[in-house]
């Protein structure tokens, strides 16, 4: 009988043990209550697979935006830079039915006065069509040579004291376009 109470009360102590130790509580929280209720960890779970979702979907309108808004500034730049010049060619038509009338008349007439009024006509009509689209030709002679306008083909023996390191002749026109060159000037410069 000994031994049987010897069981008994080593049992009774192991209850005693575990009823003095909760099992259920953690370390740093007092008590076992925070154990008995609902884990919050799957509705935020949630909560953040929908956010993600949101962000996305977001993400690939954005996305989505960018490329409509890529290819169409693409489209719209290719067709300006095929109708760029539409507007000059337009306003130059008119100076090449001048220039067809004035080689009928050139045909026709051997009145050489007339026929060089004519074509100084059509070269005055050319000149004021650029310039009204805002062609400017550049004034070289008697200028100092400046290389950021002028291109020196040659350099000659100054005729004069005035000449010297400026612009003798001009070989070919340079032309600034609103302001800009477009063209620089091709020049001999006195030395």
């Amino acid at each position: 009988m000994k031994h049987k109470d010897v069981n008994n009360s080593g049992n009774n102590r192991n209850n005693d043990i575990a009823a003095s130790v909760d099992i259920n509580s953690d370390a740093d929280v007092p008590g076992t209550g925070h154990l008995n209720e609902p884990v919050e960890t799957e509705s935020e779970a949630e909560k953040l697979k929908k956010e993600v979702a949101e962000w996305k979907d977001k993400y690939v309108r954005l996305v989505a935006e960018f490329d409509n808004f890529r290819k169409r500034t693409a489209k719209e730049r290719l067709e300006l830079m095929q109708t760029a010049g539409k507007e000059v060619i337009k306003d130059l038509l008119d100076v090449l039915d001048d220039c067809d009338r004035a080689q009928k008349q050139m045909e026709s007439s051997n009145d050489l006065e007339t026929i060089k009024e004519g074509v100084l006509l059509v070269f005055n009509k050319l000149r004021a069509v650029l310039n009204g689209k805002g062609l400017k030709a550049m004034e070289t002679v008697k200028t100092d040579f400046n290389p950021d306008l002028h291109e020196a083909i040659t350099e000659i023996p100054a005729p004069t004291e005035e000449f010297k390191d400026k612009v003798v002749d001009e070989v070919t026109k340079g032309y600034y376009l609103n302001d800009k060159i477009i063209r620089h000037a091709k020049v001999v410069v006195g030395k």
